[in-house]
């Protein structure tokens, strides 16, 4: 399993992912201006409320004290809340249409970013990062951010407006309560910020351990088919459930940190509401205040502490969402390659002249892929790679496609550097087949059409017929029409590989490059993909990667590499004629073979013949 960048980046880091976080919002600023309108008013409205209830109490209470009962005012009073609170409803719907719509239009932003930074990523990224915490990135801690900021946009600017416009009122009606009422703000502050700092690093354990279970569940699907076939479903399980385990660990520290706020915070409350209650009883008996003042103060002391706890609520979603947008930025912030002029992708007919100039490569520092290869392949050519596993045969290709720069020497086509070619100008003359076949949940025809967007039926029919596909395709229950899920699974392996060469035969590009493209497949469908590249390489530099060395036999120039060198190169036949690389490996695959099958047949034969004389002895 790949490890992951941000198991090993630094946690806690939350006020720069807060503030990058924040700055996304400036392009929506116009709009966030109308959300905070909106919720001052709410806010205005849901403070002056209480006041107004407050002196319809007084209202009642001296009609009754003193026969002054002034129906008037009081259906002055109820008419005006009731007003306030159709407007409160009004302003709070506002607020949170227009934060939605903010949100999302920056989560469609920081999704379409992440999804472009990942077409800007080189290879080397995908083969060191596992590819379920990439996913789990892209997806999960995306949505975490949504989900995180819908509510920090919608309630953090309100409760801190309601915090302030209860803490006002609160001093207008009466000092004294006031002040007992702020006595908490230093306690619950407290609170907060211990159980904030304690909770940052459990949440991004756990979106880190989310990434890594993700990651085990992409690559056990993969692979489902040999896990069964080699019955370790039960090792798999124990990778999963020690997966499993450390996350649901993280998620139950981060849960239970951030869970005690909103208790302790409650708790610190009810003990100011008991303080506001009896010293405001003892003032009302005092004559220092009304009922109705009181009542007001009591709803007011409601109002300052209920923001209180929820913005305690709040910095631990801020914790999540914080650690979410740390794994967001660290994949956005990865190096990439290095951005081209954009420049469209031109499809020029080459001549198809390569040479390799002293090449060197190396995937990882001090061992080098590649060293020293030089070689020239001639237009319309045939070149076939050929040496053990690890001798650097796919990497050739890979750095003639530029999926990897190299760390010195050249590489020219037709003269010119590739390196000073837009990339996607070069490969837009590669027509590839791998060795690892891809086709895409659609029909059979746009996977073959994926090598020609828009080609007219004409052109798609001849590709799958030239590449032996057609016949097949027409035995199917929709022929051309019909759907392939799942990565094409309901074909067989060499059926999928000759839709890949239909693919690239469409494409009908100046170099072809085929990267084992008939290791997987029988005898049978190997000589009709023999004919279809036949036919295919007809006027095209081609390159060969293959371990049969049958499928090289007709090839202009041969390369056979070792230890990342090319060790020998030539054609079949004269690389035959002398004791050398080429020959042990073909007489490994063919004479080797042949001998060891005789030697086997031979001793079946010596052991048969003894049982025969045992038995005819009676013994």
């Amino acid at each position: 399993m790949k490890g992951s960048h941000a198991a090993e980046r630094k946690t806690g880091s939350f006020l720069p992912a807060a503030r990058r976080l924040l700055g996304l919002l400036r392009p929506f600023k116009g709009r966030m201006a109308l959300a905070v309108a909106a919720t001052c008013g709410f806010a205005a409205l849901n403070v002056a409320a209480p006041k107004l209830l407050g002196d319809a109490t007084d209202v009642i209470v001296d009609g009754f004290m003193h026969g002054t009962f002034d129906a008037g005012r009081l259906a002055a009073l109820l008419a005006v809340v009731s007003l306030m609170y159709v407007g409160t409803s009004v302003f709070n719907w506002v607020q949170g249409a227009l934060t939605a719509q903010t949100v999302q239009r920056l989560v469609f932003g920081l999704r379409a970013a992440v999804e472009d930074k990942l077409h800007r990523l080189p290879s080397a990224h995908f083969h060191e990062q596992a590819r379920g915490d990439v996913l789990s990135r892209a997806t999960n801690d995306v949505d975490n951010i949504s989900q995180a900021l819908n509510q920090l946009l919608t309630q953090l600017i309100m409760s801190v407006l309601m915090l302030c416009g209860s803490l006002a009122m609160m001093l207008w009606i009466s000092p004294l309560l006031a002040v007992i009422a702020l006595l908490s703000v230093p306690l619950s502050t407290l609170i907060t910020v211990f159980m904030a700092r304690q909770s940052q690093a459990y949440f991004s354990a756990q979106w880190a351990s989310t990434g890594e279970v993700n990651a085990h569940i992409e690559e056990f699907i993969t692979g489902h088919e040999v896990i069964k076939a080699f019955g370790q479903q039960d090792t798999v399980s124990a990778i999963f459930g020690r997966g499993n385990d450390r996350l649901a660990r993280s998620s139950a520290r981060a849960q239970f940190v951030s869970g005690a706020v909103q208790p302790l915070m409650v708790f610190v409350a009810n003990l100011n509401y008991v303080a506001v209650a009896v010293v405001g009883a003892l003032q009302v008996a005092a004559g220092g205040m009304t009922i109705g003042g009181i009542q007001a103060f009591i709803q007011f002391s409601r109002l300052f502490t209920q923001p209180m706890g929820q913005i305690g609520g709040m910095l631990t979603l801020m914790q999540s969402c914080a650690a979410s947008a740390e794994r967001v930025f660290a994949l956005l912030d990865e190096p990439e390659i290095p951005r081209e002029d954009q420049v469209p992708a031109r499809h020029e007919n080459l001549r198809g002249r390569i040479d390799f100039e002293d090449v060197t490569f190396a995937y990882t520092r001090g061992a080098p892929a590649v060293s020293g290869l030089s070689f020239s392949v001639l237009p319309g050519q045939t070149v076939a790679i050929v040496g053990h596993t690890g001798a650097g045969k796919t990497t050739v290709v890979n750095l003639l496609m530029r999926f990897y720069e190299l760390d010195s020497g050249r590489i020219t086509i037709d003269g010119t550097d590739i390196a000073t070619v837009p990339v996607d100008s070069l490969r837009s003359n590669f027509a590839v087949v791998m060795q690892d076949v891809w086709l895409f949940s659609g029909t059979v025809r746009d996977n073959i059409e994926y090598g020609w967007p828009g080609a007219d039926d004409d052109r798609v029919l001849a590709a799958a017929e030239a590449s032996h596909v057609d016949h097949f395709v027409r035995s199917l229950p929709a022929g051309y029409a019909t759907v392939l899920g799942d990565d094409g699974d309901s074909l067989s392996q060499g059926q999928r590989q000759l839709i890949t060469i239909a693919r690239a035969r469409l494409a009908d590009r100046s170099v072809l490059i085929l990267d084992e493209a008939t290791s997987s497949v029988d005898t049978r469908t190997e000589v009709q993909i023999k004919l279809a590249m036949n036919r295919l390489r007809q006027g095209k530099t081609s390159f060969i990667i293959a371990h049969r060395l049958s499928t090289v036999r007709d090839a202009d120039l041969i390369l056979v590499m070792d230890h990342g060198r090319i060790v020998e190169q030539g054609t079949h036949s004269s690389l035959l004629s002398v004791d050398g690389h080429y020959r042990h490996l073909y007489e490994a695959q063919f004479r080797g073979v042949d001998r060891e099958l005789g030697a086997i047949r031979r001793h079946h034969g010596r052991h048969a013949a003894g049982k025969q004389r045992y038995r005819e002895s009676g013994l």
